[in-house]
């Protein structure tokens, strides 16, 4: 009965916050305060209708479970650990995805009906946007900790739970799960819930870490900690470097050391990464040399923002170079050096060349999507040439780039006299010279609907009718497809056919762009290293290019790095690649900070300095204009700027 009171209570002040009525919120914390008016003013919940719980199918929570399988595997002994510390104070356990679909769940059977009723369950919808106000979507939507207490709570039929969260991040900061312990019954005051608080906050930071060294376990990780007797134990800091000391990732402590050496060091932009020696005051083979310069492998160093020092441990790849440990025969992945080089240690990539291992060998279609550049003709080969068709050809036809009044005669072919134009002798169609290997059609999307009927013959027959020909004539193919185009929608506005897809998409690879890859400090020195390769010339990369590189969005993904990369290496004059050997294009988001040698214009007192200003200010400060009025390539201008110290004027402070 006094539940039910309150609960109408509750109601009614949530309606008069929806009207606009002054409530007393006073004794309201302020997050709880904003997530109310969220749930009013955005996302519309009516305060006087509670929503019932929403539990997915097995099938749908097994879809939300699969993205973050790896780190529910890094998790679980956290997660068990946890629960056995709380369960006997009456909490159930749950972890779910970013989205706040309950992904993982730990509680005691005889609670299990009330546990399902309240929500507290597998496959359970936390989502502030359909929930309201609780512990898991407001700890989302925040990215802080919070404790959501009885009727802090927005949804009245929950004000009876308390719930504490704590998102976990991946290594570069953004929500990928959230951890959260809940109880039926609680304490009145809040205050109870501190100690839940300060517990899911800890396991939830120990998930992090551990999902971080097990990320980067292939890589050199510098461990630091404040205490050097917390070093090799709790070590709270974690930062994933190269041999050269460039910064690969951190962890929430390692990032936050590097936003404020950004901030003491303007001229840096926020995009760009620091190396390791100028975070922290040291050479690089000071780090690599950790093991050796003390008894308990751990050397001071000092941080250069906060002037704090640092003790510092090294955590070594299990194989020098990057390569994994050779796992036992009966696990490890079967090796296929075409698939693995397409990729390190990028999720979405991972899983995608899992499968294409699987596919490689098999004789279903495959359909593989992506936006434009991301390397799916790359993909369509790799998987012909270590399939059983390797020894045959490989014949690839880009759908959007032949005339549409030549395409149906390229693909099919034709007989002699077959039409007026054609070759004397007729010519065997593209599907023809693939019988025996494997036919790749690039932007299937772009294939007009008419040769969409004809394609369609061609895959359920295995035969092809050439243009003037009476007998059709039987071809041996494996079809790979691919698009940057939504055929699903295509199919739904009538220009796609859906039995054609489906019987395109036997089975379907999604290539990640560029810009969502977690291994794209691999991708631009796998492309480097490739291109370099075909010159007699080798330019390496400096860091002020990498971390440029790496602060690209690519909107042209892979292809578009490709040819940045091509232009540097041909255009740069030494042996080293700076941030000033790359396109324009890719230095939108590393704004240039003022130069050290930066000089007001009047204080230009050699006259090739003053030359170089005055046209400068003529081109409006348009570098490419400038070096072609000279005759010399843009770095050459960047590096003539640079020695006399001048500035673009919005460069300046």
């Amino acid at each position: 009965m006094r539940l039910r009171t309150e609960q109408r209570q509750h109601i009614d002040t949530l309606v008069h916050l929806s009207e606009g009525r002054d409530v007393d919120l006073s004794g309201c914390r302020e997050v709880i305060q904003r997530s109310w008016r969220r749930c009013v003013d955005e996302y519309r919940l009516d305060p006087g209708r509670p929503r019932s719980v929403r539990v997915l199918t097995q099938q749908a929570m097994l879809d939300h479970r699969e993205p973050v399988d790896e780190l529910l595997h890094v998790a679980r002994a956290g997660v068990d650990q946890l629960f056995s510390q709380v369960a006997r104070l009456g909490y159930v356990l749950l972890l779910t995805d970013r989205r706040g679909i309950t992904v993982e769940f730990r509680g005691q059977r005889e609670q299990d009906r009330a546990l399902r009723q309240a929500g507290l369950y597998l496959g359970a919808d936390w989502d502030e946007r359909y929930a309201g106000t609780c512990a898991v979507g407001t700890s989302i939507h925040d990215g802080q900790a919070i404790t959501c207490h009885q009727s802090e709570h927005f949804d009245a039929t929950h004000i009876g739970l308390t719930c504490t969260a704590a998102p976990i991040t991946d290594p570069q900061g953004d929500v990928m799960a959230v951890l959260d312990i809940s109880a039926l019954q609680s304490p009145r005051s809040q205050e109870s819930q501190n100690f839940a608080l300060s517990l899911v906050t800890l396991y939830a930071r120990m998930i992090e870490d551990a999902y971080f060294l097990h990320r980067y376990r292939d890589c050199l990780v510098l461990r630091y900690d404040t205490a050097r007797e917390f070093v090799h134990v709790n070590g709270r800091g974690l930062i994933a470097i190269e041999e050269d000391g460039t910064i690969i990732a951190a962890n929430g402590l390692g990032r936050a050391l590097i936003k404020a050496h950004l901030h003491r060091w303007p001229p840096w932009s926020p995009g760009r990464v620091p190396s390791i020696t100028e975070l922290m005051d040291g050479d690089i083979s000071d780090f690599l040399g950790i093991h050796t310069a003390s008894d308990d492998q751990i050397r001071a160093f000092r941080a250069r923002a906060s002037d704090t020092t640092c003790f510092v441990t090294l955590i070594e790849p299990r194989v020098r170079g990057g390569a994994s440990r050779a796992l036992p025969a009966s696990s490890a992945p079967e090796p296929v050096p075409a698939l693995d080089r397409l990729a390190s240690d990028d999720p979405a990539m991972h899983r995608v060349l899992k499968l294409a291992r699987r596919l490689r060998q098999e004789e279903v279609s495959v359909l593989i999507t992506g936006e434009t550049g991301t390397g799916k003709e790359v993909l369509a080969r790799a998987l012909h040439d270590t399939g059983a068709r390797a020894s045959g050809p490989f014949v690839a036809v880009n759908c959007a780039a032949i005339p549409e009044s030549l395409i149906e005669s390229e693909l099919f072919g034709y007989l002699p006299g077959a039409f007026t134009g054609g070759q004397r002798k007729g010519m065997r169609g593209l599907i023809q010279q693939a019988d025996g290997g494997t036919l790749f059609l690039d932007e299937i999307g772009d294939m007009p609907l008419s040769l969409q009927t004809r394609l369609l013959r061609v895959l359920a027959e295995r035969e092809v009718m050439p243009l003037g020909a009476e007998q059709p004539v039987k071809v041996d193919i494996r079809v790979i497809t691919a698009t940057h185009r939504d055929l699903s929608q295509m199919i739904c506005d009538g220009h796609f056919r859906e039995d054609l897809y489906y019987r395109l998409n036997g089975a379907q690879l999604r290539l990640p762009a560029l810009r969502e890859r977690a291994d794209r400090h691999y991708v631009i020195r796998s492309v480097h290293e490739a291109l370099v390769a075909e010159r007699a010339h080798a330019a390496r990369l400096r860091a002020d290019a990498m971390s440029a590189l790496l602060a690209y969005h690519w909107p042209g993904n892979i292809r578009q790095l490709k040819n940045a990369l091509n232009f540097a290496l041909a255009t740069v004059e030494g042996d080293e690649i700076t941030v000033h050997d790359l396109p324009e294009e890719c230095l939108v988001d590393v704004p240039r900070g003022p130069s050290l040698l930066e000089q007001a214009p009047s204080r230009v007192e050699d006259a090739d300095g003053r030359a170089l200003h005055d046209l400068l200010t003529q081109a409006r400060w348009n570098i490419s204009l400038v070096a072609r009025r000279l005759g010399v390539s843009r770095p050459t201008v960047y590096r003539r700027m640079h020695r006399h110290g001048l500035v673009p004027p919005n460069h300046r402070h």
